[in-house]
């Protein structure tokens, strides 16, 4: 019996949440006053006259992606490829969008096939990345294919329509986030890569990290990332508007393919179709997994998803291991020195090329300083004495950084990269004795409500407060009220209204989405749809069986199996080896060759 019989069923449990959910029936409300200020304030604040992003943004465009809705076998909605037309470039921002972020997701709705340098095309918005194709001698390397199968066969097509039938004999992936591989099924068939006619790259330790990420917290990261990424809101200018990243997931199948050739070492060389490619490692940056690399003959960088056109996450805000900043900022140096005097392009898997060697260099140094501003002035400010929520709240970045657009936190943020890099270091603990061991939410909610005087005394300043603009203020405290009774349906609608002011605010399209989807959710309640899941067939399938006993210990109800005492022996046949499965106190321990 083989691993993946064992574990099929479990892959199958559920899938993205559909961009098609039904919309939640009570509209949304109008920016007030206070918001439209604040929108305003940040406007005449930035350098809204600097056209650049968008003169490379629109460079080397060949065709227009189709316009077909891209369906599933089922029926369902993947793509839909007009979803966000009424962000239409020029436009002013609604008095409901960030303008900003407006001016982000301008730039991220430019989409189709562009020629970024002779040989090398990307296809953009066919998802939340982009894919990369690299023409060498005798076919085309394919870089990231997407999320899903059906979008990555959708751009293939795009791109055999403009440049010919010519054979995939390569692809690589960047790094081990499901946008970077899932769609590699629409891209090769997996006989030809089992045949050596198609390799596989990948950076050392790829397969741990993607197969780690997407199933032991697997189920309560995708329930997160339907918030991050706002598939239960509609997309318009009071819903999504984008996740600053790229606009959103598709909703299709998840596939992934095993790397053929791992790439083990920094400064491996690799000759692919022709070319030829330096790579550098870069683990812990932005995924534990990653690396970039130069192509010499065409004097370009691939910076694969460390270096963007945003302040990227130090912590994902649909939960993921804190990302170190210190040496992410160190790997953009490293890429610096190794290529800074020869790279006349950058590219990444996110946004668009930025060409120029000055401007590849400054793009670079830029964005190493950003992160490692955000590593040193958090730590010096813990040092001096601050908590957490404290350097939040007083962090600012120099000028020189924060006004740079590539820089501005419409992935991540300063707010919650800082709070972050705290907690890489010093943990959730903020040395305040009040707080090592405080009361579970709806147990304090209930005290401070009683303390306050009751929901409707609450409710009665809550109510002013929100008249004069501190929605900070009454998302948190009525937050307490719904907590003590959910059922208050006066209280959901008041911190309803806080969040949707938040969202309308929010330079971040995650924090945006968040803010927008919690305050449809207090409204009209959960949206039932299917579970999000990243555990597609292939990923369950690549686990060894090692990591499938972690998965099963996992889901082991403690409490039920407290007193339960059992052993398993498992054959798994001679490809799979033998195992002893130990259930007592609880926890499930297994040991192999047993």
């Amino acid at each position: 019996m083989r691993i993946n019989e064992i574990v099929r069923s479990l892959a199958l449990a559920g899938c993205f949440i559909s961009a098609s959910s039904a919309w939640a029936a009570e509209a949304p409300k109008d920016a007030t006053a206070a918001t439209q200020q604040a929108n305003n304030a940040l406007f005449n604040q930035l350098p809204f006259s600097d056209n650049t992003d968008f003169t490379n943004a629109h460079k080397g465009f060949i065709a227009p992606l189709p316009q077909d809705i891209i369906k599933g076998e089922q029926g369902n909605t993947v793509w839909d490829p007009q979803q966000y037309a009424f962000i239409k470039e020029g436009d002013k921002a609604p008095d409901s969008v960030n303008p900003s972020l407006w001016r982000q997701s301008q730039l991220i709705n430019i989409s189709g096939l562009f020629e970024v340098t002779e040989g090398v095309y990307q296809i953009r918005n066919l998802d939340l990345s982009n894919m990369t194709i690299i023409e060498g001698k005798e076919g085309i390397t394919v870089v990231d294919p997407l999320v899903s199968a059906e979008t990555a066969k959708v751009g293939m097509d795009l791109y055999y329509k403009n440049r010919g039938n010519k054979p995939v004999v390569a692809v690589i992936y960047t790094h081990s986030h499901v946008d970077h591989y899932g769609g590699v099924r629409g891209v090769v068939d997996e006989a030809d890569v089992k045949s050596g006619k198609v390799k596989i790259y990948a950076p050392a330790g790829f397969m741990e990290a993607a197969v780690a990420e997407n199933i032991m917290a697997g189920n309560v990261m995708s329930r997160r990332a339907s918030y991050m990424y706002g598939n239960l809101l509609k997309p318009d200018a009071k819903g999504q508007v984008g996740a600053g990243l790229g606009t959103t997931t598709s909703a299709g199948t998840v596939t992934l393919i095993a790397p053929t050739n791992i790439i083990e070492k920094d400064g491996q060389k690799e000759v692919i179709d022709g070319l030829t490619y330096d790579f550098m490692l870069a683990p812990g940056s932005e995924a534990p997994s990653e690396m970039l690399w130069y192509i010499e003959e065409k004097k370009l960088i691939e910076s694969a998803e460390d270096v963007t056109h945003t302040l990227h996450n130090t912590y994902s805000l649909r939960g993921a291991k804190i990302r170190e900043p210190l040496p992410w900022s160190k790997y953009i140096n490293q890429a610096i020195v190794r290529w800074g005097d020869k790279a006349e392009i950058i590219m990444a898997q996110h946004h668009w090329p930025t060409w120029g060697n000055d401007n590849v260099v400054n793009l670079l140094k830029s964005q190493r300083d950003l992160y490692r501003y955000i590593n040193d002035q958090t730590l010096r400010m813990a040092n001096e004495g601050l908590t957490r929520d404290e350097i939040a709240a007083n962090f600012k970045l120099p000028n020189s950084l924060a006004n740079t657009w590539a820089n501005r936190g419409y992935y991540g943020s300063v707010s919650h990269d800082v709070k972050a890099t705290y907690v890489l270091y010093l943990g959730w603990f903020d040395g305040n004795p009040a707080t090592l061991d405080e009361l579970p939410p709806e147990e304090a909610a209930k005290k401070f409500v009683d303390y306050m005087g009751g929901a409707d005394a609450i409710l009665s300043k809550a109510k002013t407060d929100f008249d004069q603009g501190n929605y900070r203020w009454v998302a948190q405290v009525v937050s307490k009220v719904v907590f003590a009774d959910p059922n208050n349906q006066a209280a959901r609608n008041l911190e309803a209204d806080a969040l949707e002011q938040l969202g309308y605010q929010a330079e971040s399209g995650p924090w945006r989405n968040f803010y927008l989807t919690g305050a449809q959710e207090l409204r009209n309640g959960v949206v039932k749809g299917p579970t999000p899941n990243t555990a597609s067939p292939d990923t369950v399938r690549a686990m060894t069986p090692e990591m499938f006993f972690d998965y099963l210990a996992v889901h082991i109800n403690g409490e039920k199996a407290a007193d339960a005492k059992s052993v398993f022996n498992i054959d798994l046949g001679s490809d799979g080896g033998k195992y002893k499965l130990e259930l007592e106190n609880g926890v499930v321990n297994h040991t192999g060759n047993a």
